[in-house]
């Protein structure tokens, strides 16, 4: 799986997609200090253990560099960013009941909002799964060549 490049400084306004969001009672915020083990956890549970370990390194940053949606104090999804190597985003993950709701575009369009403010101009989404829909979603471009990329000699769970 190739990875993805994204010119952050032509990043689409992503206030109506915040909107469609917070109108299903949904909240979008930066993952706390003290919720490290709870956010890890839920990563762990419905993702994998490798997603685990990079939430871990987010909530690690400062700022914390991991995005989360909730409703009623339930976690619904979560997105990282500046975790196996800078300026990469990912990983992201929306529960099954939760998905179809525009969270993973939200949290996608947070964490690149987070990479822009930290300096880069350009982002990269790793070792993507579902090009298409980076395409559609904030205009990424594949890097030809770029597998297996920084995803290489991975250790076995």
């Amino acid at each position: 799986m190739n990875d993805m490049l994204v010119n952050l400084y032509e990043l689409p306004d992503a206030g109506e997609i915040y909107v469609g969001v917070e109108e299903q009672g949904i909240t979008l915020r930066r993952a706390r200090a003290y919720e490290r083990h709870i956010v890890a956890a839920w990563a762990a549970e419905h993702f994998s253990p490798k997603w685990e370990s990079e939430v871990k390194v987010a909530l690690s940053r400062q700022p914390v560099s991991c995005y989360i949606a909730t409703r009623d104090k339930e976690i619904l999804g979560f997105a990282c960013y500046e975790t196996t190597a800078r300026g990469f985003f990912g990983p992201t993950g929306v529960g099954e009941g939760a998905r179809g709701t525009g969270i993973g575009k939200a949290l996608l369009f947070k964490c690149l909002e987070g990479l822009k403010d930290l300096g880069h101009v350009y982002g990269v989404i790793g070792g993507v799964g579902p090009k298409e829909y980076y395409q559609k979603a904030c205009g990424a471009v594949e890097i030809e060549g770029s597998d297996p990329g920084v995803y290489r000699d991975i250790l076995p769970d």
